[in-house]
């Protein structure tokens, strides 16, 4: 099974992206083996969506990768080296830096949607397809996004 796990708060604006583009994603069809997972505020309890999984993406608000309104599709190295124990930074950041070392998924087969903030309904839209065409890419003999 491959996974879209979309984070974030729907009750802060700044955090909101993921939930928007699971409300998105669960509202249509996707590819065979693909799944959409509300994350939420999971925190480390999310390490769980990498059991069984062929291919991880996580879609989430970020700050600093890119222009305003920007859609990034970003390797989960790069996210995981801002981890810190603490403050929002903790969350995504601190999973993705944990998941190697509990998880037996394949190098290169976990990736990151990010949204800077302000996005809006088009950049919403792009995310979600880039979510889907991302993990549906990932587990491939040829490697994947890492």
């Amino acid at each position: 099974m491959k996974r879209i796990v979309c984070v974030g708060s729907r009750l802060v604006a700044e955090d909101a992206a993921g939930p928007a583009v699971y409300d998105l994603l669960s509202s249509r069809p996707l590819p065979d083996g693909v799944e959409v997972i509300d994350g939420g505020l999971g925190g480390l309890s999310l390490l769980r969506m990498a059991d069984g999984a062929e291919g991880l993406v996580f879609v989430d608000a970020v700050s600093g990768f890119g222009a305003p309104g920007e859609v990034l599709l970003l390797p989960a190295r790069d996210v995981a080296a801002e981890a810190t124990p603490d403050g929002h930074a903790g969350g995504l950041p601190f999973l993705l830096a944990l998941l190697p070392r509990v998880s037996d998924l394949a190098p290169g087969g976990v990736a990151v949607v990010g949204l800077e903030a302000p996005w809006d309904d088009d950049a919403l839209a792009r995310a979600a397809s880039l979510a889907v065409a991302t993990v549906s890419g990932l587990g491939r003999a040829e490697g994947g996004v890492a």
